[in-house]
């Protein structure tokens, strides 16, 4: 028997639609990490970006357990020497970009290499409910039933 291995013809990429509010960030990480890598899927081939397109809104109103959204901060260099610079997500939640905060975690647990990057790529934030990708017709991936830990309320 030969191991399958899928190439670019046996790939089939949908569109899903997921509404992020009142979902704890790590969960919807993960299933939409998943998602984009492709590994829900019984062809799922490690080497090949076979992943669906991945659309969330809501964004600005994902949820955090414990003090997260006070403790947790993003870091950035400017470069020069004693650069270092924090926001925490409260601030990026409550800032000009919330979509980011989902962006970042999503980032993390994909990996870090070209193939990564072009998976990424399939992955579109909002921070509203509006979403110009009605064309695409996307099946709603409702994440809250999965599994009754996925949600918090404020």
């Amino acid at each position: 028997m030969k191991t399958f291995t899928a190439k670019p013809a046996d790939i089939e990429k949908k569109w899903i639609l997921i509404d992020a509010e009142g979902v704890v960030l790590g969960r919807l990480a993960t299933i939409v990490a998943n998602r984009l890598r492709g590994k829900h899927k019984p062809s799922y081939t490690p080497h090949m970006d076979m992943g669906d397109n991945v659309i969330i809104i809501n964004a600005d109103k994902v949820q955090m357990t414990g003090k997260k959204r006070e403790d947790k901060k993003y870091f950035w260099h400017t470069g020069h020497p004693g650069g270092i610079k924090h926001r925490t997500a409260r601030q990026i939640l409550e800032g000009a970009h919330p979509e980011r905060v989902v962006i970042k975690a999503v980032e993390r647990m994909i990996s870090r290499n070209k193939l990564g990057k072009q998976q990424m790529t399939h992955l579109r934030v909002y921070a509203g409910a509006e979403h110009g990708h009605e064309a695409q017709q996307p099946e709603v991936l409702d994440v809250k039933v999965l599994n009754p830990k996925n949600t918090r309320s404020a």
